[in-house]
């Protein structure tokens, strides 16, 4: 797993490391918010710490509502010495999953950190996914965009259910031929191609916005 250690303090950026290579993450750090803001562009993580106070012009809750312009759901715990109620529910307002003020031990913040997966993973395999005006109902069978109902075939539920569970986020066409196919398609990639443009028509076609786009050179990415 994959985290980003933001903090410009030497001791307490060694603290927070240790543990998380201890908890084996794979840990990259920067100390200045330009460092931060071209991580959290360039590439994809499974947690983000980020503290409060950061150099360079930027803080970190600017660095929070970044990820969260940019459609990246990633847990992220601001540490910060701002201890206050107001600056903690001001942290957990702007788009953090928790706020952890400094100085503390080491052990609540892995427990933290277990406890935010263990709720997206909840999330992860809850039975009605909603993305925006579009909701799917794995129970059921049901999808259902802006009050009206879509008529899907078996395997562009499962493409639209993948796609949902993944939101906001880049899914490669290999990604989606071992998930939806089972693999057994890997080298024709334009099967991915031919489906998502049916889905579309279903999905997409007659409402006022589109869904699901289109990642030139990549894959797909559902998102409102």
């Amino acid at each position: 797993m994959k985290c980003l250690v933001i903090e410009d303090e030497p001791q307490t950026l060694q603290y927070i490391c240790r543990g998380l290579a201890e908890a084996l993450y794979t840990v990259t750090s920067c100390r200045n918010s330009s460092s931060a803001l071209h991580h959290i562009v360039q590439s994809e993580w499974d947690l983000v710490v980020v503290d409060r106070l950061l150099p360079g012009g930027v803080d970190g809750l600017s660095i929070v509502r970044k990820l969260r312009e940019l459609g990246k759901d990633v847990p992220v715990i601001v540490v910060s010495a701002l201890a206050a109620t107001e600056e903690r529910v001001r942290g957990l307002r702007e788009g953090a999953d928790d706020y952890l003020s400094k100085p503390f031990a080491i052990s609540e913040f892995l427990a933290r950190i277990e406890a935010l997966h263990r709720r997206q993973q909840r999330d992860y395999h809850s039975p009605v996914l909603r993305v925006a005006d579009l909701t799917l109902d794995t129970r059921t069978f049901k999808v259902v965009r802006a009050g009206t109902s879509i008529v899907l075939k078996p395997r562009e539920f499962r493409l639209l259910a993948y796609l949902m569970r993944h939101a906001n986020q880049v899914v490669t066409r290999a990604m989606l031929l071992e998930a939806v196919w089972g693999g057994s398609y890997l080298t024709q990639s334009d099967v991915v191609d031919v489906q998502i443009s049916r889905l579309r028509v279903k999905v997409d076609k007659n409402f006022p916005s589109s869904l699901i786009r289109t990642i030139r050179g990549v894959g797909y990415v559902l998102g409102a």
